[in-house]
């Protein structure tokens, strides 16, 4: 007897999601709960869960095809797995996905074909997939396969080497590759979103400088205190957000939205914090931020940075915002033009810091300086209110005691 397992509802408004990955292969035992397969929707990648226990059937589809809500992908028979009975055919899944080229031979000869899985295998471990012997397919490459040659890469001894060429083939040629990978479903909405961004919105930054001097001071007196009392780094996005919340309530069309031909201001903050995950940029919620003091906020944002990595943010997780927090300093960023998260009005860029020569009454002192970027939506926000709020979180940065005083 055979249970179906179909893509489940993922979530408000979404009907299709990409196959990302088969956690497990046709024969396997698989319990109940058991991740089988990721999906990959627009927003986060999703696990399919084993219904029961048994054994793993045939993938009905392959990674990186689309599935809709309520597709049957597999099934799962009753059984111990594959050393019980035998293994279930399996649907090749790197056949309709796009091709990793391997040098091409003089001849003109089919290119080495590497699924999702392993082509990602592959780039994280820095494999050669030439030198490596298949043993899916074929001789197609497994994931198993690249991984058994990372760990003989680690240990020093020398991978399986490739096949050689058949009499008469030409050796493959070397040099100038070129790669062609469909985008994921999350990098075609990201570019989707940021593209009607730019066509929608009347977008603009101001730019300003931000001696992080006391703030630098205040985490090295509190850090090991903070980290004691509260299981938490005391990092710098605390204090960027709090100043962020100050001037939102100050000047709230910057915490505001266009819908249709009406201005919605909102007396609640919901900060959009930029965090990377393997797949892409995404954008998890810190709902009511205003409301939180710093070891809660700290504790959201590493948790958000955790689960990314993880790919376990949900749906719920990415709804709504009033307000983006991107900082690209952790990545080396001296400065950019961040692009608003529609239906969002503004968007805060903070950068790397490093220490620079300012004058400080009269004299030339070396401070450790950042720049902060906010670009907003001209059409609803005036260049006065953006300036306005920058200066705000400037001067509140600059003196953290205004964080406590509300001024």
């Amino acid at each position: 007897m055979s249970t179906e397992v179909k893509v489940p509802v993922l979530g408000e408004s979404i009907t299709e999601a990409t196959v990302g990955e088969w956690l497990k292969k046709p024969g396997e035992a698989v319990a109940q709960d058991e991740p089988i397969c990721s999906l990959e929707t627009d927003k986060v990648a999703i696990d399919v869960n084993a219904p029961v226990s048994g054994v793993m059937g045939e993938h009905m589809v392959g990674e990186g095809d689309t599935v809709v809500v309520g597709a049957v992908i597999t099934t799962i028979a009753d059984g111990a797995g594959a050393g019980d009975k035998a293994v279930a055919p399996r649907k090749d899944d790197s056949a309709s996905v796009p091709s990793q080229s391997a040098p091409a031979s003089a001849e003109g000869d089919d290119a080495v074909v590497l699924s999702p899985a392993v082509r990602r295998a592959v780039l994280e471990h820095g494999i050669d997939p030439t030198t490596v012997k298949g043993t899916g397919k074929d001789g197609r490459l497994t994931k198993e396969d690249v991984l058994a040659a990372a760990e003989a890469k680690k240990s020093g001894a020398a991978p399986a080497a490739a096949p050689a060429p058949a009499a008469g083939e030409a050796p493959a040629t070397s040099g100038r590759n070129v790669e062609r990978v469909k985008m994921t479903r999350l990098r075609q909405t990201i570019a989707k979103r940021l593209k009607s961004a730019q066509d929608t919105a009347a977008l603009l930054t101001t730019f300003n400088d931000v001696d992080m001097t006391a703030v630098m001071e205040a985490r090295s007196k509190y850090k090991d205190l903070f980290a004691k009392k509260h299981d938490v780094r005391l990092g710098f996005m605390g204090f960027f957000t709090k100043a962020a919340c100050l001037a939102l309530k100050d000047v709230p069309s910057v915490n505001a939205q266009i819908e249709g031909d009406e201005i919605l201001y909102h007396d609640f903050v919901d900060v959009s914090v930029a965090v990377s995950a393997p797949n892409g940029l995404v954008v998890p919620v810190l709902r009511d931020a205003d409301k939180k003091g710093f070891a809660q906020i700290e504790k959201d944002i590493a948790d958000f940075g955790k689960r990314a990595k993880e790919g376990a943010l949900t749906m719920e997780d990415m709804k709504g915002g009033t307000f983006t927090i991107s900082n690209g300093g952790v990545f080396g960023s001296l400065m950019s033009t961040p692009i608003i998260n529609p239906p969002q009005s503004a968007v805060l860029g903070l950068h790397r810091i490093e220490d620079r020569p300012v004058a400080i009454n009269g004299k030339v002192e070396i401070r450790p300086m950042m720049y902060i970027a906010l670009s907003y939506d001209h059409r609803i926000i005036d260049g006065r209110e953006a300036v306005t709020a920058l200066k705000i979180i400037k001067e509140a940065i600059e003196d953290p005691t205004r964080l406590l005083i509300d001024l």
